[in-house]
């Protein structure tokens, strides 16, 4: 009897612990996928971003006082990272785009004004192709995109 219930508590063990190990890698490796991208805009000092948020394969990070803005998209279909230097931007919004036929969002873009030249740099948050849960994450991610709107908006 005894060691059966031995037997089964280390099977279980295994089972519990197997999926743990492989969660515990990947967040270890995406921090320093994050910690290499925050290096290689800001190399002297990468702990200047005092604010990093990640949700749906996005990671926004900010550096408030220096005025820096970077967006990474962890993508399967495109991996990507896009820094905006804060201090040349007049403005921040959202763009969402609609099917035309209902409220179906299909993407959400941030748009930054230039404060120089008035030209506009549009950044790609949201894309229903990419999305594999579709509308659930569309949701989320909106509300997340207006979340770090204020944020950016705060330190422009």
């Amino acid at each position: 009897m005894d060691t059966s219930v031995t037997i089964i508590g280390i099977v279980i063990a295994v089972i519990v612990a197997i999926p743990v190990y492989f969660s515990a890698r990947t967040s270890a490796a995406n921090k320093s996928k994050i910690l290499d991208i925050k290096k290689k805009f800001n190399p002297a000092h990468p702990e200047d971003f005092d604010l990093t948020e990640t949700q749906s394969n996005k990671t926004l990070t900010i550096d408030q006082k220096n005025r820096k803005f970077i967006l990474m998209n962890f993508n399967p279909n495109q991996q990507e990272a896009t820094f905006v230097d804060l201090k040349t931007v007049s403005s921040c919004k959202l763009i969402p785009t609609t099917d035309g036929n209902s409220d179906t969002i299909l993407k959400i873009d941030f748009e930054f004004q230039e404060r120089e030249t008035s030209k506009k740099i549009t950044i790609p948050f949201y894309d229903f192709d990419d999305d594999r849960i579709k509308q659930i994450s569309a949701y989320q991610d909106h509300m997340f995109a207006k979340k770090w709107l204020k944020i950016i908006q705060d330190s422009i």
